[in-house]
């Protein structure tokens, strides 16, 4: 490999040095470059489940699918938007040919029925031709909506493993404390980060369910056979769910180690009246107590890449002031080496409880915060369809001002990766920009100033006169040093 990159080192010498004695006389070189880029990464969530955002209905023909993703991911890009996270597994199901689990009722219509196309590769090859990373969205646990496993197709395997399946609230789960759950559970997923091209592998917030009013879990059969050397069953249900948090860890970078896992969980690990150590909030469900999802211990032992709490409050309120939450998160991530990302509830921005949401500015005010705050790396936005909708001109802010510079996504310091080698800027041809590199991608800087980022060795140029240089990126964001800088005009 070492000898690999010596030749192609070489090589790219040899071109810079004709491409230079060819470059015509519109052009000149300047030696020593100053490029610079803001990094941050701006996601947007793609939910699948009950056709929230794609596809817009159950049953739609491939054709009209594939476009209206497209459309989503040309507006997202327009906006700024350098992420997206699709929800690929929403109620035990596949947007993929599996042999583990049935296709997805939310593409054709009917759970087991061929859409008649692979979706998920259709999804992660637009996505990457646009240059945005893409996020595979998995729900770990849940089976379906409804509570009728009778009504699941006969080959699921719900219904070839019953002993698995508990109702609760009118849904059917997967069983979180068997220890064959488990093991399906991170064999499907792996399964999925193996035969396609993803950057992350993502969870949001539903471990154990949210809790029922007057409803117990019931999994008390189930503490009796497994939990033994547990006291009570909370401490044994946040193993259950640490346990599958750090072996498919393990698993997604053994497999390939590029694969950002994070996970999106509520936004409240314990409050100060539960724990000191907890944040100043007054929230009623907490991560640790009620959905044992001890987000804490994932992040001092990097179990994830990132996290990404749901700060869906605004700030200064009184039960979860997002001012006091972001800092408490800041906190947490600190030396630890994981990614901070926001969750962001644009689909509450005009609503009217509370009134903060009616006012245009709340939402920018938590991207200038998170801006502020050391640590913090970015913001993720739900929902998809709610941001396009530009609800009190949003969507136009982060066109016209938050998002109006492009930006890097941040590197992550628990992915591996390294900054490949520069690009070598090629002569102009018209107005086409051209380069050859060996990377994932590339950034071009127009002024010192980055311009865009793509995948690809070309550009076709705005009019007037600019100066140019490209740096090239691994697929972890790793980037190298700029090219000569060029002057076109």
């Amino acid at each position: 490999m070492r000898r690999l990159a010596t030749v192609l080192a070489a090589l790219l010498t040899v071109i810079a040095a004709a491409s230079a004695a060819t470059a015509s006389a519109a052009v000149s070189s300047v030696a020593a470059p100053s490029v610079a880029a803001p990094r941050e990464l701006r996601g947007m969530w793609i939910a699948s489940v009950a056709n929230i955002d794609w596809p817009s209905k159950a049953g739609l023909p491939a054709a009209q699918q594939k476009q209206e993703y497209l459309s989503l991911l040309d507006r997202a890009k327009a906006l700024g938007v350098n992420a997206v996270f699709v929800q690929i597994r929403p109620t035990a199901d596949a947007f993929y040919p599996s042999t583990l689990e049935p296709w997805s009722q939310y593409l054709s219509g009917t759970q087991g029925q061929d859409p008649g196309y692979d979706p998920l590769q259709f999804l992660v090859s637009e996505a990457h031709q646009r240059d945005l990373e893409f996020h595979a969205w998995f729900n770990p646990y849940r089976i379906s909506l409804q509570g009728d496993v009778g009504k699941l197709v006969p080959t699921h395997p719900a219904r070839l493993h019953p002993d698995w399946v508990v109702g609760y609230g009118g849904q059917l789960y997967y069983n979180p404390g068997i220890p064959a759950v488990r093991r399906f559970v991170e064999q499907v997923i792996l399964d999925t980060a193996r035969r396609y091209d993803l950057d992350g592998v993502h969870f949001d917030d539903y471990f154990y369910p949210y809790p029922v009013a007057g409803q117990q879990f019931p999994d008390q059969a189930t503490f009796a056979q497994y939990g033994g050397g547990f006291g009570n069953v909370a401490d044994w249900r946040r193993d259950n769910v640490n346990k599958l948090i750090s072996e498919l860890s393990t698993g997604i970078h053994r497999t390939k180690p590029w694969i950002a896992f994070g996970v999106s969980p509520f936004g409240i690990w314990r409050d100060a009246r539960t724990d000191p150590s907890g944040s100043d909030t007054q929230g009623g469900v907490h991560d640790y107590d009620d959905l044992y999802a001890d987000t804490r211990t994932w992040i001092r032992n990097r179990w994830v890449d990132y996290i990404a709490p749901q700060l869906y409050w605004p700030v200064g309120y009184t039960i979860a002031d997002y001012g006091k939450l972001l800092p408490w998160w800041a906190h947490e991530v600190a030396g630890t080496g994981v990614s901070l990302y926001i969750g962001q509830a644009v689909y509450k921005i005009g609503t009217p409880s509370p009134a903060a949401w009616l006012d245009p500015s709340e939402m920018p005010r938590h991207i200038a915060l998170n801006r502020a705050t050391p640590g913090v790396n970015g913001d993720i936005l739900y929902n998809t369809n709610t941001l396009l909708a530009n609800p009190l001109g949003f969507a136009d802010r982060l066109r016209t001002d938050l998002y109006a510079q492009p930006a890097l996504i941040p590197v992550r310091p628990t992915v591996a990766g390294h900054a490949p080698l520069p690009p070598v800027l090629l002569p102009l041809w018209g107005n086409t920009l051209r380069w050859i590199g060996f990377a994932t991608s590339y950034a071009v800087y127009q002024d010192g100033k980055l311009f865009t980022t793509l995948r690809g060795a070309t550009l076709t140029l705005p009019e007037g006169r600019h100066s140019y240089a490209v740096t090239a990126l691994d697929r972890t964001h790793h980037e190298s040093r700029p090219s000569i800088t060029e002057e076109y005009r």
